[in-house]
């Protein structure tokens, strides 16, 4: 890649100058006419060899100006900075390579020979889908993406509470409204609110609603034919619905009815050297082995495995499913504190799973009306957000006339107007969701994005129709665009944002790609037979196609060939 070849190139002539580092940071200025790569090397080492940092950098360029590289057109210094240009033959070369490669454009082999399970979305049956899962969602499949455009085997795990308290309180509710048989996920959603509000002010209520999530752990047959079975798989059903409009197939199902056996086993067996018994329950002291952890229960009174013991069980089972080199589990961040803690404790009874796991948390997706809450009823529901978003997609359509209003394009566009949202930031903190920038289509957007890579493909089918034939060879005087100086650094970006595990980096690098080439469009006759240089801007235009479309589907989002 150039960036080695430049890190070289500062190597070789500090090297000449009786200086040696490996520390040398290059970036991407964010003015254009400074370069394409810059360097602050110069004013790094200055103060180490007792030398002014511009007369360092200079002679640093005038030994680099020695064995130059075709790929650079020049070496410049200003302010202790040192700017390499790079050539016009060397943007021609990258155009020809993104040609060649197209799909695999982007991809590297750093994490190649890894075995990694993601595990992600994680929604509670017997309660709806909310907002917050459409986060996990929308971050674990691009994610997973990208670590599968790294090398990597990747498998898509989703881990389901289907058992526990708030399984409990529906069931009870169900119970108590003596309905039996075919059930809905918004009748499921009611129930659960209206167990919930029972557990919190009724003492009566609240044994009866323990004593449901008793009988449900031991399979009480009643229980489970009547109301479980049949919420359970409403519930499971209606999931799929939602992941098949996001874009996403997972290869695992883990539940914790069956974690929760083997978490208990592996608690229990470890009382003493890991885990305590305190008041009746089974505890891990956390504060004993860092002062900034905190107690936690893994086993209550009741003799129940918590969530805490029931990710144990996960971990072991996972590994049993698919022997991973790498486990990547994605979270809300407000369990932030209670990771930290079974991290610790899965340190203590398998280190070599803690030392493979690593936890990605997000902040909460909000809307600007406020806060969510499942527990009182008014639950944002990930379908009527979708639902939501698609009916602004209509009506954008028609005040634009871009697109058809077909159900699978209305779909493609809302869903790219969620993930861009969401992925264009970086993972952790809150996003209030913004309904008329989402679905710009002249703009920080999704469709912005879509928009812009088919009207790239308006202009291939156009040249295809006036028979030009795109290449690669750089016109005499050719002024090098925005898009010849933006577009090859798609894979750095890829990299890093496999490195990170930070998805945003390709959102933000895509719309700054977009936006270059829709200047370019603004700009220049792309599709003209009568000019020798039409050949070179279809080759870029179908260049700029291949790498939007690449980044697009490592964001998770389609890319519609007409809008």
């Amino acid at each position: 890649m150039i960036e080695e070849k430049i890190k070289n190139l500062i190597k070789e002539g500090l090297k000449e100058l009786g200086i040696e580092t490996n520390e040398i940071l290059l970036e991407h200025p964010a003015d254009l006419s400074m370069g394409d790569y810059s360097t602050n090397v110069a004013m790094v080492l200055a103060k180490k060899e007792k030398q002014n940092p511009r007369v360092l950098a200079e002679n640093l360029v005038d030994k680099m100006n020695n064995g130059i590289p075709k790929e650079i057109s020049r070496i410049e210094t200003k302010n202790g900075f040192i700017n390499f240009y790079l050539s016009t033959e060397f943007f021609a070369k990258s155009v020809e390579e993104i040609l060649e490669k197209k799909e695999n454009f982007g991809k590297n082999n750093w994490l190649m020979g890894k075995k990694v399970i993601v595990e992600y979305t994680d929604p509670n049956p017997f309660k709806e889908l909310h907002i917050g899962h459409l986060m996990s969602n929308t971050i674990g499949e691009s994610i997973s993406r990208i670590v599968e455009a790294s090398g990597a085997e990747v498998k898509r795990a989703c881990y389901q509470g289907d058992i526990g308290l708030h399984v409990a309180k529906t069931v009870w509710a169900m119970m108590k409204n003596k309905m039996e048989g075919r059930f809905t996920v918004s009748y499921l959603g009611e129930m659960y609110a209206k167990g919930s509000r029972a557990y919190l002010e009724s003492e009566t209520e609240k044994k009866e609603i323990e004593e449901v999530n008793k009988k449900i752990y031991q399979n009480d047959q009643e229980i489970c034919e009547k109301f479980y079975l049949p919420g359970r798989k409403v519930s499971l059903d209606y999931f799929e619905t939602i992941y098949k409009k996001l874009g996403t197939k997972f290869d695992f199902y883990f539940f914790e009815s069956e974690t929760g056996i083997l978490g208990k086993d592996i608690v229990e067996k470890n009382i003493g050297d890991v885990f305590e018994k305190s008041e009746g329950a089974i505890v891990f002291k956390g504060e004993n082995f860092h002062p900034s952890l905190h107690t936690r229960v893994f086993v209550n009174k009741e003799g129940l495995p918590t969530y805490e013991a029931k990710e144990l069980g996960l971990a072991k089972i996972k590994y049993g499913e698919y022997p991973y080199t790498n486990s990547i589990v994605i979270t809300g961040n407000e369990v932030n504190d209670y990771f930290r803690v079974l991290l610790e404790a899965m340190e203590q009874v398998f280190p070599d799973l803690a030392e493979k796991t690593k936890h990605i948390s997000h902040g909460m997706l909000r809307l600007p009306t406020g806060k969510m809450s499942s527990r009182t009823g008014d639950v944002v529901t990930a379908e009527s957000l979708l639902f939501l978003i698609s009916e602004r997609v209509l009506e954008k359509i028609k005040e634009t006339n871009r697109g058809d209003m077909g159900v699978v394009f209305v779909n493609q566009v809302a869903v790219s107007a969620l993930k861009y949202s969401i992925l264009k930031n970086a993972i952790g903190g809150d996003i209030i969701y913004d309904f008329d920038k989402s679905i710009s289509f002249e703009g920080d957007s999704g469709p912005y994005l879509q928009y812009s890579y088919a009207r790239a493909k308006s202009i291939l089918e156009k040249a295809l129709e006036e028979k030009i034939v795109s290449n690669n060879l750089i016109p005499k005087e050719w002024q090098t665009t925005e898009v010849e100086k933006i577009i090859y650094r798609f894979p750095e970006i890829v990299s890093r944002s496999a490195e990170e595990f930070e998805p945003h980096y390709i959102a933000v690098y895509l719309t700054e790609i977009a936006r270059a080439f829709n200047a370019f469009y603004g700009s220049t006759k792309i599709v003209d037979k009568d000019n020798l240089d039409s050949g070179y801007k279809i080759a870029l235009t179908e260049a700029f196609s291949i790498v939007i479309k690449n980044g697009l589907k490592l964001l998770g989002i389609e890319a519609p060939e007409r809008m």
